[in-house]
């Protein structure tokens, strides 16, 4: 379905690269939406400010629905925390209303939150595959199979109290893999929110990626009181934070 809608924009001169873009802020106001609604993660209260969510774009069309995208859009990327980071550098690509209202309407017909395992990675990869010949896109990154990550993380068998980076995170599946695999170990209270907001740490060097990873970690309530996604090349220079877990 989404390379289906991919094929849609692609006809209308919408890039692979800006429509993924696209697609991922807004998929992520859908998935807040989901979020709240369905108490996920423990999660009630939205931490995106009232009149730029999901339900506000829903209730504009035609040119009205491009100016209220545009401002949700800057608002959102001015925004403290791990809202903020997700919309880093946030623009709208998209300026035919028709196409716009299309992808919205596209994404508000599926319930994304349910879908096994990590979505949002998955949908990255396989559009990345789908323009990997256009290389100015961003194409040929690589991505560790879910199945490794699983077995890697079991070997390596980080705990609760011990803190986990990841340098290259891409969207996070080494992080989510870690948090998981802590999340079972206690239903301490004090442990659990130790585990959600000063556990992980992860930094990208690409902005879209670290937009998805950041957006990963917010849908499974993981560093709402700090974002724990920063980007940055890690090869720069030394770490002033080191961690138990690499």
């Amino acid at each position: 379905k989404v390379n289906q809608v991919a094929d849609v924009m692609a006809a209308a001169g919408v890039g692979f690269t800006d429509y993924l873009t696209q697609l991922t802020y807004l998929l992520f106001l859908k998935m807040d939406k989901e979020l709240v609604d369905e108490n996920w993660g423990d999660i009630s209260v939205s931490k995106i400010p009232e009149g730029y969510r999901w339900d506000d774009l829903l209730k504009e069309t035609g040119e009205d629905l491009v100016d209220c995208y545009e401002n949700m859009l800057d608002v959102l990327s001015k925004e403290p925390g791990i809202v903020g980071t997700i919309f880093t550098k946030a623009t709208n690509r998209i300026e035919s209303p028709v196409y716009l209202e299309k992808l919205i309407s596209f994404i508000d017909a599926e319930n994304w939150l349910v879908m096994e395992g990590d979505v949002k990675g998955k949908l990255y990869e396989d559009i990345l595959q789908k323009n990997g010949s256009d290389k100015k896109s961003g194409a040929g990154q690589y991505f560790t199979p879910r199945a490794l990550i699983n077995a890697i993380v079991d070997v390596v068998d980080p705990h609760i109290g011990e803190t986990v980076a990841d340098p290259a995170c891409g969207t996070g599946g080494f992080l989510l893999a870690s948090f998981q695999h802590m999340d079972k170990q206690s239903n301490d209270l004090h442990k659990k929110h130790l585990l959600r907001n000063n556990t992980l740490r992860g930094s990208d060097i690409t902005p879209l990626v670290v937009t998805l990873c950041s957006m990963n970690m917010y849908l499974h309530g993981i560093g709402l009181e700090t974002c724990p996604i920063k980007c940055e090349d890690s090869l720069l220079r030394e770490p002033t934070d080191l961690v138990k877990v690499v």
